[in-house]
């Protein structure tokens, strides 16, 4: 439903193709790489993931707004996406929780959105041509003008947009989770355990998962050398997710490689699984549209289905796997992988997000196995 005095506002892809609609949020303009991602909600969380850094995101669900927005849904304090897709918006959202619309959260942040246009036919071209840059604006509307900015604009592959989101300083996070997930087994409640978290573009409930766990959690910048890392005497290394491409992460690799040396136990997650993987020596690939919602499948050893939250745009790939690592899970869609193991060292990751902000519980329990790896290792 058009609201009154509703400005138009224009998106045009890297190909030339525009599409019109109109403006809500912030009037201005905005470049970045246009994905799309299927979940039914969890917008706000998305929205304020670091992981969607430097991305246009296209809401493929067709009402968006519903719930409204509140600050515990956040997972950072900003809106990390460049900008917002969306068929139909709500002004007047209906939710318990709701504290403010979405449209006048995106203009308090400073983002960008347009809504009214056909989404599907515009997810149909990313799933035949794979993600590409474009741009959103209510200043620019003519499409030549706004393909001059995007041509201007750098493509996500080979970018490094860790630096952009990691933390700046040394912080520790005591939050817990707010809900009470009954499965979740009350084990090391005595913060006994040192977690090291890497900031890629770390998740609050990554943190608070952790932190739920018993685990006293400490995040470091990305860029912290491994001795500064190991000197608060961690029991676990946590790589965590983040934006950009992997394999421009140099920094990271290394450090994470030096790490790897001290046979710490080491979970990693999406952009801390491309890392870890990297690090043991394989190779990482940009997927065509990459995966971007809440149902995805992935397929155990075990012949076991979770369904799972993901957001990524690279893979690593099977066949750059070394001996030592074996996989543990497949993305179902498309075979890619989504879990690994070092046979005989203390070091897993996944390239989904277990920690379920959005997105289903099946996986949680990764999150109990690095505390148990942790333990073990204490122990010994």
């Amino acid at each position: 439903m058009l609201k009154p005095n509703t400005k138009p506002a224009l998106l045009v892809l890297a190909d030339g193709t525009a599409y019109h609609g109109w403006s809500f949020g912030a009037e201005t303009t905005a470049v970045g790489e246009i994905v799309f991602n299927t979940g039914m909600t969890g917008y706000q969380e998305v929205l304020t993931d670091p992981s969607y850094s430097g991305q246009i995101i296209t809401f493929t669900y067709p009402e968006l707004g519903n719930t409204g927005v509140n600050p515990a849904d956040e997972e950072s304090s900003i809106v990390q996406a460049k900008a917002v897709i969306a068929r139909n918006i709500t002004y007047r959202p209906s939710n318990w929780r709701s504290t403010q619309s979405l449209p006048d959260y995106l203009k308090q942040k400073h983002i960008p959105g347009i809504y009214g246009i056909d989404t599907r036919s515009l997810t149909r071209k990313l799933r035949d041509y794979g993600a590409i840059n474009g741009a959103i604006s209510t200043e620019i509307l003519d499409p030549e003008g706004l393909l001059n900015l995007i041509r201007q604009a750098p493509d996500m592959m080979g970018l490094n947009l860790v630096k952009e989101v990691t933390t700046p300083e040394v912080y520790q996070w005591s939050e817990e989770t707010d809900t009470n997930w009954e499965f979740a087994p009350a084990m090391n409640k005595n913060n006994s355990l040192t977690v090291v978290a890497i900031d890629f573009g770390i998740k609050r409930n990554i943190l608070r998962r952790l932190a739920s766990y018993g685990c006293k959690v400490i995040v470091v910048p990305a860029n912290t050398p491994s001795e500064e890392i190991l000197a608060h005497n961690p029991d676990g290394i946590f790589l965590s997710n983040g934006p950009g491409d992997p394999a421009a992460v140099t920094e990271g690799i290394a450090i994470t490689k030096e790490l790897l040396k001290a046979n710490k136990p080491t979970f990693g997650i999406c952009m801390g699984h491309q890392i870890l993987g990297l690090s043991l020596g394989a190779e990482t690939f940009k997927l065509k549209f990459g995966h971007r919602g809440l149902n995805q499948p992935a397929g155990l050893k075990e012949q076991q289905i979770e369904i799972t939250s993901q957001n990524h745009g690279f893979a690593i790939a099977e066949k750059s796997l070394g001996a030592d690592v074996e996989i543990t899970h497949l993305n179902l869609n498309d075979r890619t992988v989504a879990g690994l193991r070092h046979k005989t060292l203390p070091f897993f990751s996944v390239q989904y997000h277990p920690e379920a902000s959005p997105g289903p519980h099946d996986a949680d329990y990764l999150f109990a196995n690095f505390v148990k790896l942790m333990q073990q290792a204490k122990n010994s």
